[in-house]
């Protein structure tokens, strides 16, 4: 029997709902598979250290329109295509970001590294003493100034000595950060430096690592014809040092002086904190320095309407007075506080924030920088004394034969007459 109508109908009505619910089967399926997260592998640890390190940099760092320039996400992707397995495979690959904004004091701190910077700014060193900076050109290190007492100032290692190699590597291949940690080791080992000579030829010095006492603050009374003069040498900004300077400058004060002589030569910095907190004790109001963020805002740091001492004060600088000196120098020259004597400094005016990382290691970021209450930015060019003082300049301040000490005596000394008062009439 053919089938009629009626059943092609039903056949065909059969068919379109089975087909209906084969199609329905379809879209659900294709909706609960697009509904499905995508399993996105997680970090290994070592993964994770490159990845906090991308992200502090791009909330943190000074420069953001600097950080598209360099296509700062690319580098991140860049970083994680490597195999990251162990931390030394993470720490080169920061590295590796971080050489694309090419400033060399946003760096990754080895453990180690990030344990004995912490030290140093606790009054504590082992070493050969050097604070070392980078030179006008690409890959050059130089000092910015030697340790009191430590093995490089024994060698009378003065500022804007360029390093060409530690131990046979050279500087270049080694970087800031890693020509640092070449310098560090066990005490009584020996470290072979290779030096940019001033005649154009390179000469070898081997120095023995030590543990070195900052002391970071050292004071004494000096006599200058008939005035009693105090001297206040700050080495190093470290956490303890505004608590001496304080109880210094009230000994000082109990000996009767009549004027300051501040030495700032060769300290290299610190905590930025320490020396605002040496500049509040020696400014009664006022600003000590502005900051700009990574927004362009400006933020004045105001000096309280106290001060620890009011007499006058001179304030000796060189090349190797670097950040938080420089800070601190300027306050007063900005302020009239203090005349500066000496020569030209450093130039570093860029603020770095240290921030633990999961392993122990450690990121430097630079977050701001910082100009003069005048607005002087002190970034690659330093701070202008008032007074140039008489070349060549000693290598071995408040050590014998001190010139630019001697001469900063009389100086004083020439001011307090002029400030005295005339005599009156018989």
């Amino acid at each position: 029997m053919y089938p009629t109508v009626k059943d092609l109908s039903d056949c065909l009505r059969r068919r379109s709902s089975q087909g209906l619910k084969a199609l329905s089967v379809l879209i659900l399926g294709l909706i609960l598979l697009l509904s499905a997260p995508l399993q996105v592998p997680a970090l290994s640890d070592t993964q994770q250290l490159v990845v906090d390190s991308w992200r502090l940099v791009n909330q943190g760092y000074l420069d953001p329109d600097h950080l598209d320039e360099v296509r700062w996400r690319r580098q991140r992707q860049k970083a994680l295509e490597k195999s990251i397995e162990s931390s030394e495979d993470a720490y080169r690959a920061i590295e590796v970001m971080l050489s694309s904004i090419g400033d060399p004091y946003t760096r990754v701190l080895r453990p180690a590294d990030y344990a004995a910077l912490k030290n140093s700014t606790n009054g504590n060193l082992s070493g050969v003493g050097l604070h070392l900076g980078p030179g006008e050109q690409a890959d050059q290190v130089v000092v910015i100034s030697a340790l009191e007492g430590s093995p490089a100032a024994e060698a009378d290692l003065n500022s804007g000595t360029e390093l060409l190699a530690v131990d046979s590597v050279p500087v270049k291949d080694l970087g800031l950060e890693g020509t640092a940690t070449a310098l560090r080791g066990d005490v009584g080992t020996q470290v072979v430096l290779m030096l940019a000579g001033g005649d154009g030829e390179p000469s070898e010095l081997t120095l023995e690592r030590r543990s070195v006492d900052l002391r970071p603050v050292r004071t004494r009374r000096l006599r200058s014809g008939e005035h009693t003069i105090g001297y206040l040498r700050i080495t190093q900004f470290t956490d303890g040092v505004p608590e001496q300077v304080q109880q210094a400058l009230e000994e000082l004060q109990d000996k009767n002086i009549e004027g300051l002589i501040l030495d700032l030569r060769n300290n290299s910095g610190g905590l930025v904190s320490s020396g605002l907190a040496v500049a509040d004790d020696l400014l009664s109001g006022g600003t000590i320095v502005e900051t700009r963020n990574r927004e362009g805002i400006n933020d004045a740091i105001p000096a309280g309407l106290g001060t620890l001492y009011d007499g006058p004060m001179l304030t000796l600088v060189n090349g190797g007075t670097a950040s938080a000196s420089e800070i601190l120098a300027g306050a007063l020259q900005d302020n009239e506080r203090s005349t500066l004597l000496g020569s030209r400094t450093y130039g570093k005016g860029l603020i770095q924030t240290l921030t633990n990382l999961s392993d122990g290691s450690g990121l430097a970021v630079t977050v701001a920088g910082y100009v003069t209450p005048n607005g002087r930015d002190i970034q690659g060019e330093g701070i202008a004394p008032d007074r140039l003082l008489s070349d060549p300049e000693p290598l071995n301040p408040d050590g014998d034969g001190d010139r630019w000490l001697n001469e900063s005596e009389q100086w004083m000394e020439a001011l307090l007459e002029a400030e005295a008062p005339d005599e009156p009439p018989a």
